[in-house]
């Protein structure tokens, strides 16, 4: 097993295009050749221009592609239940409380 970790980082703001495809899928390629583990790591922290329609997206666009992850969100109603940024505010403002 490889020490490596690949992370796939969509962002729901607008519909997936052909370089996002061909950079996930690269990235895919050479995870899976490495032997390592590919994160779904989507920021939905833009609430000016995230939409329901683009997260849905995020999701067809990866199993369309036949892409598989180790960590992250299944579906979208996964990501809203446990993987949404948004979920992290409190937890931001805290530390950034910390820091000051």
């Amino acid at each position: 097993m490889s020490n490596y970790l690949f992370r796939l980082a969509p962002t729901p703001s607008g519909f997936l295009h052909k370089g996002n495809a061909f950079n996930f899928l690269l990235n895919w390629l050479y995870a899976k050749q490495l032997d390592a583990k590919i994160l779904l790591r989507i920021d939905d922290l833009d609430a000016a221009r995230s939409r329901p329609e683009y997260l849905e997206d995020i999701f067809a666009t990866l199993d369309w592609l036949g892409l598989d992850w180790d960590w992250g969100p299944q579906d979208v109603a996964d990501f809203q239940q446990h993987w949404s940024q948004n979920l992290r505010l409190p937890d931001y403002d805290k530390q950034l409380e910390y820091l000051k």
